[in-house]
């Protein structure tokens, strides 16, 4: 308000302040509130108000306006209000004048125009400009504020918490009903501090009489009846007739006008609106060849404030460019393409985009897996698209991602999901069906359910030696997996005969040092380790940790599996220094790399824990324990085998301790 009111006031400027924003963000209410607090102070000026949202409603406002001030003609038939106007303030007026153009929207009758010669089609010439006056320009377009106000751009910032509660509070019939200030709070948050959507909730609170914790409730209520409850016009009688007052409609004008004049920003607006509304990556949407296009179009949502591009931190490394979406303009959108019938095919050309870009689970792709994996389980949830066949290549894709994240369980689903679509499907080859089953083997296996994981992973490997052939890759990984399998059900012999022949095989098809012949010997030295071979499994470990590091680098995670493992045949063959220092290593990497929660990470806790405990260390051994068994409790749940055995671990070390009496808590 201070930097408005300094503007409008300042002489030596040239007359002309925009205020950008979002639509229903409270421009026209700060125009309305200076004149309110200008009018004391300056009673000799003159306060005109012109809806500028198309040229007919500009023309019956200055047409008023001429009236008002007894222009001489201004009624005459042939008379063209809009220049005498014009040249009344800018010449024969002699007190102070304030014009509010608002609503100034529509690029075609107030942006400049592209063809020099057709600048007669705006309205921009008809402005009066005068050292007596000022404007204020209230725009949603960040075109026609710099167009028509140059540098002077007062963008609106989002609401404070405390401005919104205070529009809440004031808009309420019965103020008490906002008297719980956490359920305030939450409701304001889901409004995005909206003074528009504020309104709209306190009338609707009004009209129903129903507390605000059932407004909450219905905020929570899935897509379509959010949109319906948002759609509620509230008839506000600050606002013009024709205006839409509902949130989720006040910006279908802009919607339209983006689509009218900008089609690529309209094609982005579109396809963002199918992905998940926060982080979203440049580098999944539409390309766009010329790179000024491109560039006008990201700024043309910009302008609008529908999408914000995230600032990076100092110092840091990301290279993606990500955009947020404001909350309720993703719905209104969602609602305009749904209205217009199109929202099922962009969400299937967004789909089809996803299974393009979403990667392999090759370490060096965690990033981009990272930022992509949210807006594939938005598009995937959508019931348009359960039949699409790109559905499930990105359910794939994101199962395999979810076991190198240690998010077992949502693996488990989606590969399952995988597997039932397969075998439904006329069109899907064997080989597909295979590896479905494959994947879905090795999601249950590192879930713990062995018995389902043998069964289908026997389905493949059969299958796929019969189809496939016994070298193929597709074979070799489906054997190397049913052989981990045995080894988690303690068929040691089963599993040291196929890991042999998995790792001859490898190691002549693909090369010795090729990741999957290293980890097949990985494998074949734990399952060495599981029989008591130690000699066997650390000849082996050695020189998988060796060469993996020197391919993969120190900190790949299967550079770390592999000192893991290695470490753990010192400790079994009491070389206790050296597993301790390969044990801290390989915790303090995994802890950077993949974050103190990861199931990788609670592990070399754990195994560091057992080193101390070997030794004696009981104090080290229990406080590791302590913190593996808590964030086990928290990630996987009380009762999985993981958190049973941390807390077996624990009681393990109270009892060395002499503690017997001490209990575990629950969890």
């Amino acid at each position: 308000m201070e930097r408005l009111k300094q503007r409008i006031l300042d002489r030596t400027s040239h007359g002309i302040v925009s205020i950008l924003g979002l639509g229903g963000v409270g421009k026209s209410r700060l125009a309305l509130e200076l004149i309110h607090q200008l009018k004391p102070e300056y009673s000799r000026q003159s306060y005109f108000w012109v809806e500028a949202t198309d040229q007919l409603s500009f023309e019956r406002d200055i047409l008023e306006i001429g009236k008002k001030l007894g222009i001489p003609g201004i009624e005459d038939s042939k008379a063209d209000a809009k220049t005498l106007v014009k040249q009344w303030l800018c010449n024969v007026l002699e007190d102070r004048w304030l014009l509010v153009l608002d609503n100034a929207d529509d690029e075609a009758i107030w942006g400049a125009r592209s063809n020099p010669p057709d600048q007669t089609s705006t309205l921009a010439g008809f402005l009066p400009s005068s050292i007596n006056g000022s404007i204020i320009i209230t725009t949603r377009s960040r075109r026609v504020a710099n167009c028509l106000a140059g540098k002077e751009v007062i963008q609106l910032p989002t609401m404070s918490r405390e401005e919104a509660r205070k529009i809440l509070t004031n808009t309420l019939e019965k103020p008490e009903t906002a008297a719980d200030e956490n359920l305030t709070s939450v409701l304001l948050e889901k409004l995005t501090y909206l003074p528009l959507a504020i309104i709209q909730a306190a009338t609707y609170i009004n009209m129903t009489q129903e507390p605000m914790k059932i407004y909450l409730e219905l905020l929570n209520e899935p897509e379509e009846e959010i949109i319906k409850l948002l759609s509620d016009d509230f008839g506000d009688r600050s606002r013009y007739s024709s205006a839409h007052n509902a949130v989720a409609t006040t910006w279908l004008v802009s919607f339209n006008q983006i689509r009218k004049y900008h089609p690529l920003a309209a094609k982005l607006l579109s396809f963002m609106a199918c992905l998940h509304e926060k982080n979203i990556p440049r580098s999944l949407l539409p390309e766009i060849s010329s790179k000024k296009d491109a560039i006008d179009a990201f700024a043309t949502l910009q302008g609008y404030s529908f999408v914000i591009r995230q600032t990076r931190d100092e110092g840091e490394t990301r290279y993606e460019v990500l955009y947020d979406m404001h909350r309720l303009v993703y719905l209104a959108a969602r609602n305009w393409l749904r209205r217009e019938g199109s929202l099922c095919d962009w969400t299937k050309s967004s789909l089809r985009r996803m299974a393009e870009l979403f990667p392999t689970r090759d370490h060096r792709h965690k990033d981009i897996w990272t930022i992509y994996l949210p807006h594939a389980e938005r598009l995937c949830e959508d019931a348009e698209v359960v039949d699409l066949p790109e559905r499930y290549d990105v359910l794939e894709k994101m199962g395999l991602c979810f076991v190198v994240d240690g998010k077992y369980d949502a693996a488990v689903k989606v590969h399952t999901a995988v597997v039932q679509w397969r075998e439904r499907g006329s069109g899907t080859s064997e080989e597909r069906i295979l590896e479905a089953y494959n994947n879905l083997g090795e999601a249950l296996q590192w879930s713990g359910d062995l018995a389902r994981s043998a069964t289908y992973l026997q389905k493949a490997v059969r299958r796929q030696e019969e189809v496939l052939g016994a070298e193929h890759p597709s074979t070799l990984t489906s054997m190397a997996n049913l052989a981990s399998t045995f080894w988690n059900q303690g068929r040691w012999k089963e599993a040291e005969a196929q890991e042999v022949q998995v790792m001859e095989t490898r190691s002549k098809v693909l090369g010795a040092e090729h990741p999957d012949t290293l980890t097949s010997m990985a494998n074949l030295a734990s399952i060495y380790w599981s029989q008591g071979q130690w000699k066997e499994a650390e000849v082996l470990e050695v020189q998988v940790m060796e060469t993996r590091s020197k391919v993969f680098g120190a900190e790949h995670p299967d550079t770390l599996t592999s000192m893991s493992n290695l470490a753990s045949t010192y400790r079994n063959q009491g070389q206790w220094k050296e597993a301790e220092e390969l044990n801290i290593q390989v915790m303090e990497t995994r802890s950077k790399v993949l974050g103190a929660e990861h199931p990788s990470t609670l592990t070399s806790m754990s195994n560091l824990a057992s080193t101390y405990r070997n030794q004696g260390q009981w104090k080290e051994a229990e406080a590791l324990n302590i913190q593996v068994m808590e964030t086990m409790s928290k990630v996987f749940g009380a009762e999985h085998p993981s958190t049973l055995t941390s807390m077996a671990n624990l009681a393990s070390i109270y009892q060395n301790q002499g503690y017997l009496e001490r209990s575990i808590p629950p969890h």
